[in-house]
């Protein structure tokens, strides 16, 4: 059986959760420097991704409200499949500037569909 949209969504929102406790209080520096934070940041980016993508395929009209969608599942698609050009300043950068704002877009979008 297929997962609903609000699953997307409300994974989404895990794993921008997830980003934020493991670099609450970790600067660049530090974040370059640990293997554990970047793969940890790695793996809930590619959950974002492959959860935005799924749920482009189920609910476009619900996915076309996520203002960064292209981006993300872009994203998804570079740390996956072309991994060796990841640039790990750009990630923290996405990581700290950008998934804070899209937790917040969809818990809005999920409140909204409740």
């Amino acid at each position: 059986m297929p997962r609903s949209a609000l699953a997307y969504l409300a994974d989404i929102i895990d794993s921008c959760r997830l980003i934020e406790d493991f670099l609450r209080g970790v600067d660049q520096a530090a974040y370059l420097q640990s293997d554990e934070k970047r793969s940890a940041v790695e793996r809930q980016l590619l959950i974002i991704g492959e959860a935005v993508a799924a749920l482009r395929r189920q609910s476009p009209e619900l996915a076309e409200s996520i203002s960064q969608a292209n981006f993300i599942v872009g994203f998804r698609n570079v740390l996956a499949h072309d991994y060796a050009s990841v640039d790990d300043q750009s990630v923290y950068a996405t990581a700290v500037g950008d998934i804070p704002r899209l937790r917040v877009e969809c818990e809005a979008l999920l409140e909204r569909a409740d």
